[in-house]
Order: structure tokens, then sequence, then C-alpha cells
């Protein structure tokens, strides 16, 4: 899909995305089965140890809690009797009893308490003051009189140690029994641990509640073939181990986002009836040196309990990448964890009945000691599905929806090329959404056809006004992509041309309808792609005799094809079939930390000039082909300028006329 607009020229998820990607995970386990030999043993050996550690942290925890707490309930307790009571001379005492002030009085052991008539606080304040030798002290209060004319109340209080002591102790115990109680509770419901973070966060599943089976699944049958041996595992572990079979460990589920690796785990529990442990790889690790690896035992530990079981770590690269970047030494929090579920999974325990499932789409950071055969036995690919798989998936996700009679699912199907079984849920989720907002009781090809440009390119903005020129520099520029699709066999036909501006910022897009998917590319098509991209610069300076910044993302995208074709794919007869690409994905842990070129200024001069010449001479065959077509391209712009958007149909039409 192209798309006109300086900023902006989105394309259709790419078909090729696994093209050579998995393949070279092939060799991980050469030479690295000793990998973490010396490891295993003194993880296993630890193991008591850790356990004790554990149980010291508890009581650690207690104590601090209770010093803590015990700290905070004598500091309120001073606060507050600093508040509620204040110390004053005798001639003070005397001076309010002089002006009728006084109301109560209480006499202690050692010191005479007292309130005051005129005490607006919003609490009450008692005074105290140090006892005196007054024998006429009791007579003058007798004699006085508050303010408002009523007698001054005097008490004494009764000498008793032990009620003050018991009740001393008691304002302390109280307070601290209500907060082990607290405290308990808590524990309890995080589930125990240094408040509970070493316990696993795992959600569990039965039958009952997963829901998935694999009729929910579409579009993956060869995954579901190569999962349904491990159902058949689980029902029948008989069968299997008099041949001698041993059940498998796990199985890495290997795919790019959305392909629904976690939708065919819960699915292999469904249809096994087991119970289901469910959490994510980021789920281990905290910032508490330890913790990882004591989630690691427990929820193996429970799953122990649970067997036969299913164990599901989705997006496991962020606890399993390679080791030994010398970032953190080798005992960092996630090696740690790493150490443990390889310990957990392939150690002197068994694990009789706990099978292994695990998602990433990035298997080519993770660590070669869980990648061989005694951990994850099997990798399974979950790869975009083709045209059939699309269709079958869009079948699964419209089984609830209302379809209008002019929705073809297959049609559907093949615009989507590249989309992944989460790309095309959301699709029909985003038509099912237009329908109703527009009060209508069925999902019509209009609905779909807006919810695939929203998604893809942003949603039109109709409202968004532009000059008749804008317009009329937009409309020869699709024209230009759309002539080049039209007449290269291999990238069209055309779909859909629209010239109304998207919320991503693009002018106008040119969308194609591929005729089939494709496993990988040929030099011909990457050629045919480049020449389409330069269509809309062409047109431009052919018909204004000057160009614009809206073919900035075509010219990126051909300079990007042209040069993979020269340094990775060696479809440059100058360079040969040396691939001289560089590592240009981002950096990670676990994967080296520096770059570096593995050829001279001599071959990088080479280079370019070549994908210099591979665009020069791409250039000359789009123009050659839109000069051939002119007065197809004035046609084609004039009826966007009228209409805005045309259909394919509308568009070949032109080519009759």
């Amino acid at each position: 899909m192209h798309t006109t607009g300086g900023l902006m020229d989105n394309q259709a998820p790419n078909n090729n995305y696994n093209n050579g990607n998995y393949n070279g995970g092939n060799n991980y386990n050469g030479g690295n089965n000793n990998y973490n030999n010396g490891n295993n043993g003194n993880n296993n050996n630890n193991n008591g140890d850790k356990k004790n550690n554990h149980n010291g942290q508890m009581i650690l925890s207690f104590i601090m809690v209770t010093l803590v707490a015990l700290f905070f309930i004598s500091f309120f307790a001073s606060r507050f009797s600093q508040m509620s009571s204040k110390e004053t001379t005798y001639s003070d005492f005397l001076k309010q009893l002089e002006h009728n002030n006084i109301k109560t009085v209480e006499f202690g052991n050692y010191e005479i308490d007292y309130t005051l008539v005129e005490d607006k606080a919003a609490y009450k304040i008692t005074y105290y003051t140090g006892m005196v030798n007054d024998p006429d002290l009791i007579k003058t209060l007798k004699e006085s009189k508050t303010s408002e004319g009523n007698p001054i109340e005097i008490s004494a209080t009764v000498p008793d140690n032990t009620s003050t002591w018991l009740l001393n102790i008691l304002s302390f115990v109280i307070p601290l029994v209500i907060l082990w109680i607290l405290f308990g509770m808590l524990m309890k419901k995080m589930g125990g641990g240094a408040m509970g973070v070493g316990k696993t966060t795992a959600k569990v599943y039965v039958e009952k509640t997963t829901g998935v089976t694999f009729k929910d699944v579409a579009g993956q049958d060869e995954a579901k073939e190569s999962l349904q041996e491990v159902v058949d595992f689980l029902h029948n572990p008989k069968k299997y181990r008099d041949i001698g079979a041993k059940l498998p460990k796990g199985a890495l589920l290997v795919g790019p986002p959305g392909t629904g690796k976690t939708l065919l785990a819960k699915a292999v529990a469904g249809e096994a009836g087991v119970p289901f442990f469910s959490l994510a790889g980021s789920d281990f690790v905290e910032m508490f040196v330890g913790v990882g690896a004591s989630r690691v035992r427990d929820l193996f530990e429970d799953g122990k309990k649970n067997a036969p079981c299913i164990i599901f770590i989705d997006e496991i690269d962020a606890v399993a990448r390679r080791r030994g970047t010398g970032m953190g030494g080798g005992h960092d929090e996630r090696e740690q964890t790493l150490n443990q579920l390889l310990v957990e999974m392939d150690g002197f325990g068994v694990n009789e009945g706990i099978i292994v499932m695990a998602a990433t789409n990035r298997v080519d950071i993770l660590d070669p000691a869980i990648l061989r055969p005694g951990r994850f036995d099997r990798k399974v690919v979950v790869g975009r599905p083709d045209v059939k798989g699309r269709k079958e998936i869009l079948e699964v996700h419209s089984r609830n929806k209302k379809l209008g009679d002019d929705v073809d699912l297959e049609t559907v199907a093949r615009t989507t090329a590249g989309f992944a079984g989460a790309d095309l849920e959301n699709l029909m989720n985003e038509a099912a959404i237009n329908a109703a907002a527009h009060n209508r009781q069925f999902i019509s090809r209009k609905d779909i056809e807006q919810a695939f440009i929203k998604i893809g390119i942003g949603k039109e903005k109709k409202s968004r006004l532009i000059s008749d020129e804008e317009k009329r520099i937009t409309a020869y520029h699709e024209a230009g992509h759309a002539i080049l699709f039209h007449e290269l066999k291999d990238v069209g036909p055309v779909h859909t041309i629209s010239i109304i501006p998207t919320g991503t910022g693009a002018a106008g897009y040119t969308m194609p309808l591929p005729g089939k998917d494709e496993m990988f590319n040929t030099k011909g098509k990457m050629l045919q792609n480049i020449i389409v991209s330069l269509g809309g610069r062409i047109a431009e300076e052919l018909v204004f005799d000057d160009v614009t910044t809206g073919a900035s993302q075509d010219i990126k995208q051909a300079t990007q094809t042209a040069r993979a074709m020269v340094t990775q794919y060696g479809f440059s007869d100058k360079l040969g079939l040396v691939n001289y690409g560089s590592d240009d994905d981002e950096v990670f842990i676990g994967r080296d930390l520096a770059h570096t070129k593995s050829y001279g200024e001599n071959v990088a001069s080479l280079i370019d000039a070549e994908v210099k010449d591979i665009i020069d001479d791409c250039y000359n065959k789009a123009k050659e082909i839109i000069v051939k077509h002119r007065r197809v391209l004035d046609d084609c712009a004039k009826l966007l300028i009228e209409k805005e958007k045309i259909t394919g149909e509308e568009f070949d039409a032109l080519f009759e006329a």
C-alpha cells in the first residue's frame, strides 16, 4: 500500500516476515550440549540453602515489621499525648483560679491536672502542674466558682501502679496484635514468601475455564498437528511408555506477534483437560535478587502437585536471553532465574507429567542451553497464515457477527496478505464497530474496507480542508503508482485508489490486491517494487515540472530494498554472492554490544554505487511506462479529483477507453 504525504508511506504487513529468520537457529545445539553442566550441579546443591534463606527472609521480614510498628506506635502515642496535655507553672494555675477560669481539678500522686472554662479547642486539653505544699488550696477551691457561677469539680486519682502498668502494656500490645492479624491476612492473600515476592503469580486454568480447543484455532494446521501428539501423550501416556517413548519436556512456539501462540497453548490444555499454568516471562523478573529463581521453584512445585499439567511461559525471551555479556556479571537476577529454569526442566529432579510450553518472537536471542533437546524438545513455528488460513481465521471471528450479502471472506483474505490472526480479529471487530456506529444491522463490504484503511494507514479525514492544487498533486502522485501496479505483473492489480487524507498524515493511498501469497521474494519482484515506489515522484515531475516531499517515504523504501538486494541477497553482479549486511537489530542483552562493518571503504563505495545504479535503472523503466500511458495518468487524476476514491474496476476501465 503506497501512501502520499511526505511523512507516511505505510504498507500492508510484509508477508515475507519469516524468510530466513528461523532456519538460522537450527545450529544452536552444535557443541553446546554441555553449556550449563557446571551450573546445573551448583544449582541443585544450593536448593536446600536457598530454601533456608527463604525462611530466614520471612523471619527477618516479621522482625522488621514489628520494629517499624513499635516505632510508629511510640511516635504517635507521644504526639497525641503532647497534643492533649500541656504543662504549666503553679503560678499560672493560681492566676486561672483567681480569674474563675478553672472548671475541674484533679489531684494526682505527683501533679495537679485541671481544665479551663474558656478552652475552645477542637479537643479537650488537660493542663498539669507540680504538686506544691499549699494547705489552703482545698479551702480556696471550695470557695471559688467558675465564671459561669458553677462550683469547681474537685477529684483525686486512687494510686494503682498495677493498672497503670497494665494499661501501658495493653496500649502497645493491642495495636501489635491487630497489626499481626492484618499482616498474616496480607501474607496469605499474596501467597506467602517475603511479602509474597517469592511465590509464583501463575494463573491456573482447567478445561472448563480455558474454553479453548483446536476448533478455535484456524490457519495453523501444521502447528496443531505437532501439538496434537502432545495432547495424545497426555491422554494415553501408557501407549507411548510401552514402546519406550518419553514424554516431551517442552514445546517452544516461535512466530511473529499475533499469530496465535498463546491461543495454541490454551487449546492444548483445553484438549488435554489438564491444569494449565499461564504466566509471562517478565513475571519472574523482580528487583530483589533470587526472587525469580524462587518463583520458578514454586511454579514447578505447584506443577508437580497437579501433574499431569502444562506450564506456559509467554514471552520467554524476557528471562531466557543469552548469557555471558559481562553486564551484571554471572550472578544477576535474570541469569539466576534462567539457571533455575534450566535445572527444573532438565535437572536431577523428576518432573514427570509436566510439559513446559513457551512462546517467543525472538528465538534468535535465546540462550542455546534452553533450546537443546531435553528442555524444549520441539520447536513449533507459528507463522503468518496464507490465503486459505486467513479465510479460516476470518470465518472463526465471524461466527457471532452478522455479515451482509456483499461480504466475500475469500476476497477479504486475499486483500489482507501478511495479516496475522490478531490483525484479522481486529479487522472484523473494527468492521462491526463501524457498522454499529452507522446503525446498520449487518456488516457490509464497505465496513470491512473502512476497517482495513483505519488499521493500515489511519482513519480517513474527510473533513480536512485541502487546496485544489494539493488535491491535484496527490491525484497525479497516486495515479503514477496505480499505473505501475497495473502494468507490472508481480505487484498488482489495483484494488482502491484514494486522495482522502488519513489520520497518519498521508495525503492519499493506492491499495493493491495481491493475487497470491508468496513464500519468498524474487529479484524481479523486488525490482518491480522499487519501480512502483518511484511512480509518484515521476508523475509529479512530468506534470508539474516540480517535485514535492510527498515521495520521501517512497524513496526511503526504494533505497532500503535496493540496499538489501546488494548487501544481503547477492543480487549484484559486481559484488557477487557475498553477504555484506550488518546487524541492524536493536541491541539486546545477550548479543554483541558493538557492531562493526565486515568490509572496507572500497567495498562500501561499491555498495553505494550499485544501489544508486539499481534505483536509477528502475527510475528510467518507471518513467518509460508512465510516459507511455500519459493519457491514463491524466484521466485517472481527473477521475480522482472528481470522486476522491475509485475502485480497481474503475481504474482498469481507463485503459480500455
